[in-house]
């Protein structure tokens, strides 16, 4: 090695020094008053958006509909089942009165639903039986039956145009039953069709379906279609989009974006096998408003870990849940008074385990994976409400999960770029003020959210 220069050692010495100098100075009144600011912030935007836009309460919510068909060789029996909400985009009369009162009255749901479902026979629509009979149905939901007869033995098809002027991305979950290919029993094949595949093609006759040979038999869903549907579900929903950018907004380096990814997948492909399998069934208001919570407290503890770790942020969503709880045994509201007050249990334990950890990053995994299990269920209800026979429901399972993390996956790499890049500018100056900011907007919808769907009609 070569002799150095007289000034080396100096300029080593000073490297720490000039590094220190250059990162900006922590003021904790500062601090303490860009704390508040964010939290007015988010009570702010949680306030204008429960006064302006209700609507957005179901933010995962998809626009879907269901319907049943039995073959024969006249033609077929067909139940369909679409909830109020849905109904409500038509602009015709909701069928809010009893089954019997609708039948007798004549019902324009019903008819709306016969001439936009249909059962084609060689190309011509097959000719309905009488008038949609309304069927008794749980609160929200709406129920017909019709039936309808095919008069020539050509190609049958199911073609779907409900909802699609409305809600071009209305999906329709038509499940049909036929003979199993052994010839003995039946089984059960289900079709998504949408505006770009609105027709599901049975069978090459109609003369006789349960004479059809397996080349025949007509060709449900497949994996790759459930891997759309987890893309778009998970691109529809924006609690869970929301959670999953909060999630990243803070992280360091990429293989923490991974973890906690990886977390939060682990943990929703668990509870939404659960729920789709049957062997777990929770309440779908105590779940929508704690996915709500999820999105609120990640984005919060986002602007607590910039701001200094100090006791206001714990303190008000400790008490806030807190007197949720004392409200809840009032009456008020749509979760258990125990539900909240562990919560707020959880809330305050989690904070004080963060504030003591010199590195937060596993805590914020286990995190992430705690809310994703509440989040899976919440995933769940496409697939529950399909109600698949057990031999297609391993498929269904794999193709939506791995849409799901396609989905997410796509989100992170369009956000990691810009979150790295903030970092390199100014000292990483915009990336805190972004952070901080964003936070406290996303805390703000996720308080929203979780206000709207425990004290909601």
């Amino acid at each position: 090695m070569g002799p150095r220069s007289p000034g080396a050692e100096n300029n080593v010495a000073m490297l720490p020094r000039v590094r220190t100098k250059r990162l900006p100075v922590q003021n904790p009144v500062q601090d303490r008053r860009r704390i508040v600011d964010t939290v007015a912030l988010c009570v702010l935007t949680a306030a204008m958006l429960v006064a302006l836009l209700p609507s957005l309460a179901d933010a995962h919510a998809r626009s879907v509909s269901y319907s049943g068909w039995k073959m024969d060789p006249e033609g077929a029996t067909v139940r369909v089942r679409v909830s109020l909400l849905e109904l409500s985009r038509l602009g015709i009369p909701l069928p809010l009165g009893s089954a019997a009162t609708q039948n007798r009255q004549g019902d324009a749901t019903g008819l709306y639903l016969a001439d936009h479902l249909q059962l084609l026979s060689g190309g011509v629509a097959c000719i309905r039986a009488g008038e949609p009979q309304a069927l008794p149905a749980e609160t929200g939901w709406a129920v017909y039956r019709w039936r309808v007869h095919c008069q020539n033995s050509g190609q049958r098809s199911i073609s779907s145009r409900i909802l699609l002027d409305s809600a071009p991305s209305h999906m329709h979950f038509a499940r049909l039953t036929v003979p199993a290919e052994s010839g003995r029993g039946q089984r059960v094949l289900e079709r998504v069709l949408t505006e770009g595949d609105p027709l599901w093609t049975l069978s090459s006759s109609a003369a006789d379906p349960e004479r059809q040979t397996g080349s025949q038999q007509a060709q449900g869903s497949s994996i790759p279609t459930y891997v759309g549907l987890g893309i778009e579900h998970i691109l529809s929903g924006w609690d869970h989009l929301a959670f999953v950018l909060a999630l990243v907004l803070l992280a360091r380096s990429l293989g923490e974006v991974a973890r906690l990814v990886t977390g939060f997948t682990v943990a929703h492909s668990i509870t939404l096998a659960f729920a789709v399998l049957g062997w777990v069934q929770p309440e779908t208001a105590a779940v929508e408003a704690v996915i709500g919570l999820s999105v609120a407290l990640i984005a919060a503890e986002n602007v607590w870990l910039i701001g200094g770790r100090g006791g206001l942020i714990p303190g008000l969503a400790t008490a806030g849940l807190i007197l949720a709880a004392l409200g809840a045994l009032l009456g008020f509201g749509q979760l258990p008074a125990l539900t909240l007050f562990g919560l707020a249990l959880f809330v305050a334990c989690y904070f004080g385990l963060l504030k003591q950890a010199r590195d937060p990053g596993l805590i914020r995994v286990l995190l992430a994976f705690a809310f994703g299990l509440v989040h899976g269920f919440g995933f769940a209800g496409v697939l529950a409400e399909m109600e698949l026979p057990t031999e297609r429901l391993a498929g269904a399972l794999l193709g939506f999960n791995v849409g799901v993390e396609l989905g997410q996956l796509a989100v992170v790499a369009l956000l990691w770029p810009l979150l790295v890049g903030l970092r390199r500018v100014a000292q990483g100056r915009p990336h805190r003020w972004v952070a901080e900011w964003t936070g406290a907007a996303i805390c703000g919808i996720g308080l929203f959210w979780f206000i709207t769907r425990t004290y909601g009609s």
